[in-house]
């Protein structure tokens, strides 16, 4: 009996030291594979691990129980994949980088203001605008030839329905013959229409100008008053035109409503009336009196040579970044360059005889009537020096051209 209870102790040894093989194969050992347990039950909580775990090994189509039980042989396996995703991402992170500098724009982005923008954001955004503008313009002026308040008031009144240009054009012939409201109010009228034919509208216009002229005489003492009041009594002369006589040859603020400050300030959103009168009046609440006449130049300027009423030189304006309306016109700044006009665009500004200060900025006089502007091409015309075609008609502008 002894004999044979010592074969079975030496039988069974090999079974332990296989089971303690087993589990030192097997997942980190824990406390309870070193208690003295059955082998048959022992393997089976211990092969449960092993068996999750071996999806995540890339093994051959024939599994081998041996590998996949083994953790450290599936971790192994499965570092070359981690490896891969750990060398795909260093390149989705370049791909991610250089997306913005591919999608960067090359265009201005103005900001827009808010839609219930406050009274106080309101004049804020307005005033910086007129800063900007000031910068840009310092020599704006009044484009209306004058050297005392009757030639302004009488070529503000020939301003409607024409350019600053074709009255500065014709009004040295009409004061060289008419110098004062005496003259001109006892002057022949047709003699007055045949100067005035070139402005458009000029038999209405010499009824006008030769009706203040009498006003001027018989009221006012040959003198222009100085006073609003006084000024929008006299025969074609609105708010628009008293603010201009008022602000260029009294030095009295006020605000010059005419197409252009029109359509800038609905542009800019500084208000949406659409009256003249109620513009004033709202802009005038946004700015000091004394910035009404300068705004109004500034304004003005920047209508006529960039923010044009059907094609505005977005691409090429100086506040674009402040402009709620950009993209209404061209962006491209090599296309909206060629839109631009006067001393922006290189050419002639509207008066013959500007101010030194437009003059030392870069401007260009405007030529007399019927002289080519310096380096214009007109379009249809013969280049410089070629002589004019036989069939030719008149320039436009001319007196036979606008008969009638």
């Amino acid at each position: 009996m002894k004999s044979a209870a010592k074969k079975a102790s030496a039988s069974g040894t090999p079974a332990k030291a296989t089971a303690k093989k087993a589990s030192a194969s097997s997942a980190p050992a824990k406390a309870t594979a070193r208690k003295p347990t059955p082998a048959t039950p022992t393997p089976a909580k211990k092969s449960a691990p092993a068996k999750k775990a071996a999806p995540a090994a890339v093994t051959p189509a024939k599994p081998t129980p041996a590998k996949a039980t083994s953790p450290k042989a599936a971790s192994a396996k499965a570092t070359p994949a981690k490896a891969a995703s750990a060398k795909a991402a260093p390149a989705k992170a370049a791909s991610a980088k250089a997306t913005p500098s591919k999608a960067a724009p090359t265009k201005i982005t103005p900001a827009k203001p808010p839609r219930n923008e406050s009274h106080t954001a309101l004049v804020r955004r307005a005033r910086r605008i007129n800063r900007e503008l000031g910068e840009v313009y310092p020599y704006a002026h009044p484009e209306l030839d004058f050297e005392n308040p009757f030639q302004l008031v009488v070529a503000t009144v020939l301003s409607a329905q024409t350019t600053d240009l074709r009255v500065n054009q014709t009004t040295p012939a009409l004061f060289g013959k008419y110098p004062t409201p005496e003259d001109l109010a006892a002057a022949n009228p047709e003699e007055v229409e045949e100067i005035l034919r070139p402005t458009g509208f000029f038999r209405a216009k010499t009824k006008s100008v030769i009706g203040l002229s009498k006003a001027l005489r018989d009221d006012f003492g040959g003198e222009v008053p100085g006073r609003l009041e006084d000024l929008v009594k006299l025969p074609g002369v609105g708010r628009k035109t008293a603010f201009v006589v008022l602000g260029n040859a009294f030095g009295r603020p006020g605000i010059t409503v005419d197409t252009h400050f029109q359509r800038l300030v609905r542009r800019w959103q500084w208000t949406d009336q659409t009256e003249p009168d109620k513009i004033e009046a709202a802009i005038g609440g946004l700015f000091p009196k004394s910035e009404w006449t300068m705004l109004s130049h500034h304004v003005i300027f920047h209508g006529r040579r960039i923010c044009h009423a059907r094609k505005p030189a977005c691409g090429a304006c100086p506040i674009a970044p402040l402009c709620p309306a950009y993209g209404e016109g061209e962006t491209d700044p090599e296309k909206a360059q060629k839109l631009l006009k006067y001393e922006k665009g290189g050419f002639p500004g509207q008066r013959l005889n500007p101010p030194q200060s437009y003059l030392d900025a870069g401007g260009i006089p405007a030529p007399p009537l019927g002289a080519p502007a310096p380096g214009a091409v007109v379009p249809g015309a013969s280049a410089p020096g070629a002589p004019a075609p036989a069939s030719a008609g008149p320039a436009p502008g001319s007196p036979a051209r606008e008969a009638g």
